[in-house]
């Protein structure tokens, strides 16, 4: 076996998983006004970006189900009219692929695919993201309608329920704690799966790297080909700008 790995042509001759800046989405955060960009603290190299440099850059409260999806359908048509390529509703309300799909259909927008963030679990590795977005709940949780860390089969029944109702990808989130979910689901689907790789994830790279504790690109790079090798057809992360720069600068 050591034999293929002498030397480095070798390893990437018979690599069996390999990054490409094609693989990856680049989430950003839109804020209001005019002429904004404020780096997130927790998420170095990461900002909230008015809409001009976005142009450059390229308790006893219980949610109401049925009510929101009115609202979910609206949003993505909105956002369809717009010009959106793709609508990727994000809050697990039951039935949402089905309404939106429906929406986007009696809007004459029918091309428009939807991206349903099918298993996306109620984890901890979200806080840089609620800091970036100022969407930190003031009281309560999102554990009443996103995903049981424990549960692996509840997730599969997710992924099959939106492909049922008409979800052209689904999504794993997070990714990195969740790879036993996405393989699963690439075994299981094939409908194209996006994974996640979220704001907390991002931030202990490169809060690590910064003090020097790991080699931050290593990391990186290693996380993301992990993320793929289990199944992702599509990684949607914060790295991916500085990630395409090195995999560019990599070429023979």
């Amino acid at each position: 076996m050591r034999r293929l790995r002498e030397n480095p042509g070798l390893r990437r001759l018979v690599e069996e998983t390999r990054l490409s800046a094609s693989d990856f989405t680049y989430p950003l955060f839109v804020t209001h006004g005019r002429d904004t960009r404020t780096e997130i603290p927790p998420m170095p190299g990461i900002y909230q970006l008015s809409l001009d440099h976005l142009i450059h850059e390229s308790t006893s409260e219980r949610i109401d189900n049925d009510a929101t999806l009115e609202l979910l359908a609206q949003m993505a048509v909105v956002q369809a009219e717009a010009g959106a390529d793709m609508v990727a509703p994000s809050a697990m309300m039951d039935g949402q692929v089905a309404a939106i799909r429906s929406a986007l259909d009696d809007a004459d927008l029918p091309d428009i695919p939807i991206m349903a963030y099918s298993a996306k679990y109620a984890s901890g590795y979200y806080g840089p993201f609620r800091v970036a977005a100022d969407s930190a709940p003031k009281f309560g949780n999102r554990a009443s309608y996103q995903m049981d860390p424990p549960n692996i089969r509840e997730a599969m029944r997710e992924i099959a329920l939106d492909i049922e109702e008409g979800a052209d990808m689904v999504m794993v989130k997070p990714a990195l704690a969740y790879l036993d979910v996405l393989r699963a689901a690439k075994e299981r689907f094939a409908t194209p799966i996006a994974a996640y790789n979220v704001s907390g994830e991002y931030s202990m790279v490169k809060a690590a790297a910064e003090n020097e504790w790991i080699d931050g690109r290593r990391i990186t790079l290693e996380i993301l080909t992990s993320i793929k090798r289990a199944g992702a057809d599509v990684i949607l992360s914060y790295h991916a700008k500085e990630v395409a720069g090195w995999l560019s600068s990599d070429l023979p």
